[in-house]
């Protein structure tokens, strides 16, 4: 039997008509995630040193589901094996998405032209524990002096890259102030960096917040390079009351970063797809009660 366009089109409304009438939840969806939201336990320096076990638990327990690391010490993260680590997040419930280990010359064998035993052995901790992201959070100031050098050590992390790869990871770079303050031939070393590594083999995770001490705006970051920023570090900046900084990081949506814009802006146009939250002052409070408001900002704003 066929339908004319009309009878299909005034069965749809009877059908929405019907569909109107049902209870709330038999017809609505549950609102997607719109990525993984996670915490950079350097928030909460202080009280991983003291009880890793009680803060993750804390941490289990304000509402995370993941977490990036910033303690991995001779082939430990925060005392514990790779093994034994991976077990106390399973049991919380908690995966561990990222982490932060610095790349040192150290790592980067010339003769060899290859990585040393205990750069791959962090590699291959990082698949233990299933750490999709293996990043290095800055650079030592001897690697960024000599245009020359500082070309050759993206071409290293490129190479680390491809290291990361083979075990199933990715490797990124994490920027602070000195990318946008610095400059080599006359060109900001964000800019090289951005030109040089091999968006295929380095993840830029992009902290909005850093970058206001070397004078860069975020969202005019985001928009010079689309595409290029799946793992975005959240954070918010105000300004500092002491110290040698300008700015000090605050809760996100407080300060001066228009973070929410710049968060929305990542998720369209910038390729992001993780979101961790990082601060790192807390201007009286308590650096837990500073986390659970900014998981609680990220669930206001549809991301959690």
């Amino acid at each position: 039997m066929k339908t004319s366009r009309r009878d299909f089109i005034r069965s749809g409304a009877m059908a929405v008509a019907a569909a109107a009438l049902l209870p709330a939840p038999a017809f609505s969806a549950k609102k997607k995630k719109k990525g993984i939201v996670g915490i950079q336990l350097y928030s909460i320096r202080d009280d991983m040193s003291k009880n890793p076990l009680g803060s993750l638990k804390e941490v289990a327990r304000i509402g995370y589901e993941y977490v990036e690391h910033a303690n991995y010490v001779d082939g430990k993260f925060y005392g514990y094996s790779p093994t034994e680590f991976k077990k106390i997040l399973d049991d919380l419930g908690l995966k561990m998405i990222s982490g932060h280990t610095v790349m040192g010359r150290e790592h980067w064998d010339e003769n060899k032209k290859d990585f040393s035993d205990s750069w791959k052995k962090l590699v291959d901790d990082a698949a233990v524990l299933s750490q999709k992201y293996v990043v290095s959070p800055s650079m030592d100031d001897s690697m960024r002096k000599e245009y020359d050098d500082f070309k050759h050590y993206m071409d290293v992390f490129n190479n680390c890259g491809e290291l990361c790869n083979k075990y199933g990871r990715k490797f990124g770079y994490h920027n602070h102030d000195f990318e946008f303050s610095e400059k080599l031939n006359g060109e900001k070393l964000f800019d090289i960096i951005m030109k040089s590594m091999d968006p295929d083999l380095v993840v830029v995770q992009l902290d909005i917040g850093n970058m206001y001490n070397g004078g860069a705006v975020a969202l005019d970051v985001v928009k010079q390079y689309p595409g290029r920023f799946e793992n975005l570090h959240v954070k918010d900046e105000i300004l500092a009351t002491g110290g040698r900084d300008k700015y000090e990081s605050t809760i996100i949506g407080k300060g001066i970063v228009n973070a929410r814009e710049v968060v929305d802006l990542a998720t369209k146009i910038g390729g992001t797809e993780v979101y961790i939250i990082e601060q790192e002052s807390y201007q009286g409070k308590t650096p837990m009660e500073c986390i659970k408001e900014n998981l609680d900002v990220m669930r206001e704003w549809g991301y959690v």
